[in-house]
């Protein structure tokens, strides 16, 4: 069944929707994001300034963003008529997108082949390049390897993943990443329109052994431009520095938000958390980055005499609200794909990508295990974690590797 959005907007003679947007309008509008037209049309503003004409359809349930070309080069008018022909295609049961989808929509081993060629440049291990294939022709290729990328299913992305989510958690965790990073790919090269492998599929997977509940998530090669966009954004600088130190340090928000000058040492580079802020109820030891020493050189100019928080609210010197930085997503267009939990989970995936030790990664985010996995997380992992938490800022800063433009 294909059925178009059809709300928002009244109908002119001939069937056109007469929208919000004018010529003028489109001409101002700076601020990133989706800015409607009406019904199905959307105009997308780039953090750098460019725009694009977006078109929301949804055909077999699922939600299609077409992309309908670039302002000026496709004016109002014309985006709107290209737009009224789609919805009307849609409503006799044709697809507007099959032309494009039977022209350049490549299977998803291709898609593969193509995302495994730009990342194993990345690996220095030979071990890692060569684990990385082996698991997908073992696990994902079988089922998904001859499907069309556009053509993959919620279902075929379970069954894949299910077998592996509790009786090898590890492995599930590391498969659902490659898979992520394929459909990434497919995503920013406009093959498909939503990675089944992010959170589509959080509610269907059944809980992971000794994990906790899923937290929506980006794809970790497209963190760095979710902070490129937020730095540019008109949210407060407390708020601004407060979600980007969180996400350099992979710590828990609320230990960022409650942080204070008296738990760090700029001159040893660490920020040491008291046993009663953290989960766990230990004490634990931060190895600060020089991307992270620079955001608290930033709000050390914005101290506030009433507190010795790190990132005080403007308002009373009190801790940040956890609303306030999940609004500094929603108000970027982030929120339906991320949390600020969620900022773990991209680190998380990072480092079993990049064929980072999984003990130091674990140990990074703080988290409790037990057994003799337990006592070896007693030794000094110290000094290992600020060289895994130096190359993630080198990542995050595009001075590690490349990234990719954020979809939105």
């Amino acid at each position: 069944m294909l059925f178009p959005t059809l709300t928002g907007a009244r109908q002119c003679q001939g069937g056109h929707a007469m929208g919000k947007l004018t010529v003028k309008r489109v001409e101002a509008l700076k601020k990133p994001g989706l800015h409607g037209d009406g019904g199905t049309l959307y105009l997308r503003v780039a953090p750098g300034g460019s725009k694009q004409w977006v078109q929301r359809l949804v055909i077999d349930g699922r939600r299609h963003d077409i992309g309908l070309g670039g302002w000026p080069l496709v004016s109002l008018a014309e985006a709107r008529d290209i737009a009224f022909k789609n919805r009307r295609k849609a409503r006799r049961g044709k697809d507007p997108l099959a032309k494009r989808r039977r022209a350049k929509a490549p299977t998803f081993r291709e898609a593969a082949e193509r995302t495994y060629d730009g990342l194993k440049a990345r690996w220095r291990s030979e071990k890692v390049r060569r684990t990385w294939w082996q698991q997908m022709e073992l696990h994902a290729l079988p089922r998904l390897g001859d499907l069309r990328v556009d053509r993959i299913g919620r279902g075929d992305v379970l069954a894949v993943l299910t077998p592996l989510w509790t009786s090898k958690p590890e492995m599930g965790r590391k498969l659902r990443a490659r898979i992520k990073a394929v459909l990434a790919w497919a995503q920013a090269h406009g093959h498909c329109d939503t990675n089944l492998a992010g959170e589509a599929i959080d509610g269907a997977l059944p809980s992971m052994r000794g994990t906790g509940r899923n937290f929506r998530a980006l794809p970790y090669h497209e963190v760095a431009a979710a902070l490129g966009m937020v730095q540019a954004s008109g949210a407060s600088v407390a708020a601004k520095l407060c979600l980007r130190f969180t996400i350099l340090t992979a710590a828990r928000s609320g230990e960022v938000r409650g942080m204070t000058w008296a738990e760090v040492d700029p001159e040893a580079a660490t920020w040491t958390v008291p046993a009663d802020r953290m989960k766990a109820g230990k004490e634990h030891r931060v190895p600060l980055s020089g991307a992270a020493l620079d955001v608290l050189a930033q709000a050390s100019e914005l101290r506030d005499r009433r507190s010795d928080l790190c990132f005080p609210s403007p308002r009373g010197g009190k801790p940040l609200s956890d609303m306030t930085l999940t609004k500094v997503l929603r108000d970027n267009g982030l929120a339906d794909r991320a949390t600020v939990h969620g900022f773990r989970s991209s680190f998380r995936d990072w480092c079993a990508e990049t064929g980072k030790p999984r003990e130091i990664a674990e140990a990074a985010l703080a988290h409790t295990v037990g057994g003799v996995e337990g006592a070896y997380f007693r030794s000094d992992l110290f000094d290992r974690r600020r060289v895994l938490m130096d190359q993630w800022a080198a990542f995050l800063t595009g001075k590690g590797a490349d990234v990719v433009a954020l979809r939105r």
